[in-house]
């Protein structure tokens, strides 16, 4: 289109904006309907993919042939066509024939396959579209020729198609030379991008390109790992806490064994303060000796934040308040914590790419079915559910542990679902899974611990499990496993290696037998956190007995003749005073460890062996061997296998 040959006789008047909002409103609309027709027409052809691309072609030659024999003869003429919208020579009956038998012409000729553009198509469309408002324009104020609009209308049609208002004004600015357009033409590409936008995002190229099955990701900018983590992927999870209720010796006492300059206060489970360095050096001046509570020297009601708002957040609340460390929390229930430290390694790993801080590749699973209870427990123990035979036995166990520590149980049952197929597609039944829920409910109703349910789908039971325990905020995981594996490089089995190794809170594992009393338990000393934990866990397990026995054994070597029984007697005492029934100690002499448990087992007629899990790695059970896996194996009792929190 030459447009600057043509005598220009354009002009601009404030009265005529409205006109010209009208204009961009119709081209945006219209703009819409062109971009859907295409697609249709695309989609028309595509069911015919067994006619050859000469023959589709043919059928629109033929189609669009006919069709102008039966029209007027401008139709024929494409160059007298444009003179007729732009000279404004045309009256509005000519001018609505021609936008309307061009529409479809247009439409049902591209979608055949014939080799043709979309650009000067719509340049058309618009004119005649302006033109036809300038006519209307012309009508009421007399401001300014049609022939302007259709220039105008140019660019607002081909914005409203593309999406590219700032390239449709430079187009006919350039096509027309003409200065006097270029304010009515911002306002009319931008406004008919801001509808078609409203109505239906996306431009027809971009539209186009997915129809073929090319998807282009919108790349934003680069935000590093500020946008993309939150506080739940950063924190640390085991947090040392102070109780409101301690003396402030003992507080000091935590900062000098501690490299933390704070530390969170909690009251029965829930945060209500923070004792930080600044509050410990202003005790003097407030008055306050080694003799009074923390609850009068901490900072009430800290900054906190909560596990889903991102790193940005976090950042911001740290230099906002000049903060060393922020509590993380779910409601009042305190999950995890931040420092400037924490931050630092985070984005030295993004940087270094040292660790992988996208999301993984393998499909998250995806929960089904959920029922929530009021959070009131202090913490949260999880019971994964799979066997409705044993099903009852961990229950029992996980109300008893709750009960003691004050805990929610969150129960979870697991549908695996082929790696083939997408979980969104899979049909599963919850009939199981819905049976063993409500079983765990009913049962917490009747000890009144909180139960919360749910049933999720996933390609791997284990990532299924970890991502719950990330999610819920989990601090102890209990579950049940056969007791050993055939699997080559596995020391207990798939899915319990991966807790052991990879569970960010406490894991008991609960190997059960045929037996349905518990009464007789033995509980082999090593030392470390793990047996220290399973100490920790016997009273809230011995609540299922009517008369317990605990018997703690420590196995020795043969030339040990002063063997050191100071664990022994340390977890003895702990015991007594927690215990309502009798607590024995025995060192044993022994060349193998688990030989001499699973006799002094066998011989005590030990109901339970409650044992610390290892994290040790392949090589080092090949050398060395497993203790704890050895005596799962070979034993007839019921195993507890205990690993502590990471820290």
């Amino acid at each position: 289109m030459n447009l600057h040959l043509i005598t220009p006789n354009t002009s601009f008047f404030a009265p005529e904006i409205p006109f010209y909002l009208l204009l961009g409103i119709l081209a945006g609309l219209g703009g819409i309907l062109f971009n859907r027709g295409v697609l249709a027409s695309l989609g028309f052809y595509s069911r015919f993919g067994q006619i050859s691309l000469s023959w589709r072609i043919g059928l629109a030659g033929l189609v669009t042939g006919f069709a102008l024999v039966a029209l007027p003869p401008v139709f024929r003429d494409n160059a007298g066509l444009r003179e007729l919208l732009l000279a404004g020579d045309a009256n509005w009956q000519m001018v609505a024939l021609v936008f309307c038998i061009q529409f479809l012409l247009i439409l049902f000729t591209y979608g055949s396959g014939a080799p043709a553009g979309l650009l000067v198509p719509t340049l058309a469309l618009g004119a005649a579209l302006g033109y036809l408002v300038g006519i209307w324009e012309h009508h009421w104020l007399g401001l300014s020729l049609a022939t302007t609009y259709a220039r105008v209308g140019m660019g607002a049609f081909f914005s409203g198609v593309a999406r590219v208002p700032i390239t449709a004004v430079i187009i006919v600015f350039e096509m027309t030379t003409d200065f006097n357009l270029v304010l009515p033409l911002m306002i009319v590409s931008v406004t008919a991008y801001l509808v078609a936008e409203l109505f239906d995002a996306g431009s027809l190229y971009d539209k186009l390109l997915e129809f073929k099955g090319i998807h282009l990701a919108k790349q934003g900018t680069n935000q590093g790992p500020w946008l993309e983590l939150k506080a739940a992927d950063v924190m640390q999870r085991h947090v040392e806490t102070l109780s409101s209720r301690m003396r402030l010796d003992e507080a000091l006492q935590a900062f000098s064994q501690s490299s933390h300059r704070g530390f969170p206060v909690l009251a029965d489970g829930k945060l209500v303060g923070i004792l930080t360095q600044k509050d410990v050096a202003n005790l003097s001046q407030r008055g306050l000796n080694g003799d009074r509570l923390v609850a009068e020297a901490m900072t009430p009601a800290p900054i906190t934040t909560y596990s889903k708002d991102t790193l940005a957040h976090v950042l911001h609340l740290l230099n906002h308040y000049n903060l060393s460390s922020l509590p993380v929390v779910e409601g009042r229930r305190l999950v995890g914590i931040i420092t400037r430290s924490d931050i630092i390694r985070t984005e030295a790993a993004y940087l270094n790419t040292q660790e992988d801080l996208a999301v993984p590749n393998s499909e998250p699973s995806q929960i089904i079915y959920c029922i929530r209870v009021p959070e009131t427990g202090q913490g949260r123990l999880l019971v994964p559910l799979c066997n409705p035979k044993t099903a009852d036995k961990l229950l029992q166990m996980a109300v008893a542990i709750a009960r003691d520590r004050h805990y929610e149980i969150e129960c979870l049952h697991v549908i695996v679902v082929p790696r083939h197929q997408p979980l969104t597609e899979a049909k599963v039944s919850m009939r199981v899974g819905q049976r063993l829920l409500l079983q765990a409910m009913r049962l917490g109703q009747a000890w009144d611990v909180p139960v919360h349910t749910q049933i999720r789908i996933a390609h791997n039971l284990s990532s299924a499990i970890l991502q719950t325990i990330q999610d819920r905020h989990i601090n102890m995981v209990l579950m049940g496993w056969k007791g050993g594996t055939t699997t080559p490089g596995r020391v207990f089995s798939r899915v319990v290696d991966t807790m052991i190794r990879q569970a960010a809170c406490e894991v008991v594992l609960v190997k059960l037998n045929d037996q349905s009393h518990f009464e007789r338990w033995l509980v082999p000393m090593a030392g470390g956190p793990n047996s220290q934990q399973a100490i920790a866990l016997i009273p809230a397990l011995t609540s299922l007995s009517k008369t317990p026995t605990v018997n703690l054994c420590q196995v020795f070597e043969l030339e040990a003749t002063k063997p050191d029984t100071t664990s022994l007697t340390k977890a003895a005492n702990f015991l007594q005073q927690h215990l309502h029934g009798a607590v024995i100690t025995t060192p044993v002499h022994a060349t193998s460890v688990p030989d001499a448990v699973l006799e002094y087992a066998k011989h005590n007629q030990s109901d339970v062996i409650v044992l610390g899990a290892s994290r040790e790695g392949l090589l080092q059970q090949v050398v060395h061997g497993n203790i704890p896996a050895t005596i799962s194996r070979h034993s007839q009792q019921t195993v507890i296998l205990v690993r502590a929190i990471s820290t």
